[in-house]
């Protein structure tokens, strides 16, 4: 009768298959503080080694009761569209983590706690690191992204919380590698330039970050590159709030 209560469903990349159990046991080795912690806030990222590799695990924190109906018969949880979010952004040539899966759990007819499960990544760097380091690849980083974020602009989707932790970064002889993580919050519809601007709204730069990012984005969107510039630099110096989810 427990186990009819307290179960849990999960979906496992298809190129992945031999990590079902490793998927399946990661409620369990997070309730034994298994792993290394990388980040506890109101959600929490271990760092979890198996088989000799190393994963991460996003556990998100379990929801106020009404979003615990919610997801268990309405929404997709987090951890899944983070999930699918990390496939889809791979199928557009876009970095991030690769996916290994994600795990629901519920206790009856109550969702309780979802587990997203990816590769450990192998960039060095966070953007943030960017105004605590001397970098001599400041302006490679920032065209990079202009045009990485391009990209993800052009098919209608934005990071809905693209800020100085979620953009991960490391320079190689292929050029520079950026990945984007904290997927589930993504905004899916047409993002013209003023929206897509605002986009970077809480992304620290200085002027001149800005513009080498401006240049490379209005150079693959078809935009204006002052115009760029100036929104980007108008939305950085209003104080960030909560982010608005119509853009």
């Amino acid at each position: 009768m427990a186990n009819l209560m307290h179960y849990q469903t999960m979906e496992i990349h298809p190129q992945r298959q031999e990590l079902k159990g490793f998927v399946a046991s990661v409620p369990l080795r997070f309730e034994r503080g298994e792993g290394t912690v990388i980040y506890k806030g109101r959600n929490e990222l271990r760092k979890l080694t198996y088989e000799g590799k190393a994963y991460v695990v996003k556990a998100f924190r379990k929801p106020p009761f009404i979003n615990r109906l919610v997801y268990g018969f309405l929404r997709p949880s987090k951890a899944k569209r983070s999930y699918e979010n990390a496939l889809r952004l791979l199928q557009l040539g876009i970095g991030t983590p690769v996916p290994v899966g994600y795990v629901n759990v519920r206790n009856g007819l109550l969702f309780t706690r979802s587990y997203y499960i990816s590769d450990f990544s192998e960039c060095l760097y966070t953007w943030n690191d960017l105004f605590q380091q001397d970098f001599d690849c400041t302006e490679e980083v920032s065209r990079a992204l202009g045009r990485l974020t391009a990209l993800l602009h052009e098919h209608q989707l934005a990071h809905k919380d693209f800020g100085r932790g979620n953009i991960l970064f490391s320079p190689g002889k292929e050029g520079m590698k950026i990945e984007l993580v904290d997927l589930n919050r993504m905004y899916h519809g047409t993002l013209d330039i003023k929206k897509g601007c605002k986009n970077f709204e809480r992304l620290p730069a200085t002027p001149q970050m800005h513009r080498w990012i401006a240049e490379e984005y209005a150079k693959a969107r078809g935009f204006d590159v002052e115009e760029c510039v100036r929104l980007m630099q108008e939305y950085r110096s209003v104080q960030p709030g909560k982010i608005d989810d119509r853009y």
